[in-house]
């Protein structure tokens, strides 16, 4: 891993990265100018190709979510992931900003900047838990891949996530957005200074990440100790000093 500067430098690339094409395709399927399944290709293919060349600089992170998860764990240091954080919600902001200014303003207000919304008919109990599930998902394939030393991460890690990512918005996007990263969200909501529902995208998400991560610490990283087989040695039957020798 690189110094901490190194890291927060790739974690903002590849978080505009993620912004800038992850909204901007969202901003395609407002006008009509792309489905679905495209928005969720643009996601996970942009995925995939950030966590593929930022993993053995910063982690690869790309999401506060995934951070909070590593550093619940005990995986990033404290003052690591506050400042990858930090980094990670500057390049979304960042992200949104250009994108703003680059994409026709009628197609940017059409779709609202790009930013992840409830669908009228789901209530925010609904909704956080939608993002909790769809978290849950992404970071237990994290910790299945990248974290877990057993796990193929060379080969597979980048576009396993990204495929993750690219089902999860595929099944629940028309309902939440499936944003899964708070700085997904909040790039766009400060760009258009509209936060209704904000929390739901970190509560949602950060509830899922910290209960993938401890799960699969706690069950394949950490497993608890077998119980012993048979009966404890209690050194009962041993002789003591001397009596050895008076046998």
């Amino acid at each position: 891993m690189e110094s901490t500067g190194k890291a927060a430098i790739a974690e903002f690339v590849a978080t505009f990265a993620l912004i800038f094409i992850g909204a901007g395709a969202v901003l395609l399927y407002s006008a009509d100018r792309l489905d679905l399944t495209g928005v969720a290709l643009a996601h996970g293919l942009v995925l995939f190709i950030m966590v593929s060349i930022t993993a053995h600089v910063s982690g690869g992170f790309v999401n506060p979510a995934v951070a909070i998860s590593l550093w619940v764990t005990g995986k990033v240091p404290s003052q690591r992931a506050l400042i990858l954080i930090i980094a990670e919600l500057l390049g979304a902001i960042a992200g949104a900003f250009l994108l703003k200014f680059l994409v026709p303003a009628v197609v940017f207000e059409q779709g609202n900047g790009g930013i992840p919304a409830l669908a009228p008919e789901i209530a925010i109990g609904k909704g956080i838990l939608i993002e909790a599930v769809c978290t849950f998902f992404l970071v237990f394939a994290v910790f299945g891949t990248a974290v877990d030393e057993r796990g193929p991460f060379a080969k597979t890690a980048g576009l396993t996530i990204g495929l993750v990512i690219a089902f999860d918005i595929m099944a629940f996007a028309p309902y939440t957005g499936a944003a899964m990263n708070p700085a997904r969200a909040l790039g766009p909501e400060l760009v258009q200074n509209f936060w209704s529902d904000a929390w739901v995208y970190w509560v949602g998400p950060l509830i899922g990440a910290g209960l993938a991560a401890l799960a699969y610490d706690r069950l394949y990283l950490h497993p608890p100790s077998p119980e012993p087989v048979g009966p404890p040695e209690t050194g009962l039957d041993e002789p003591r000093p001397g009596e050895a020798a008076a046998r």
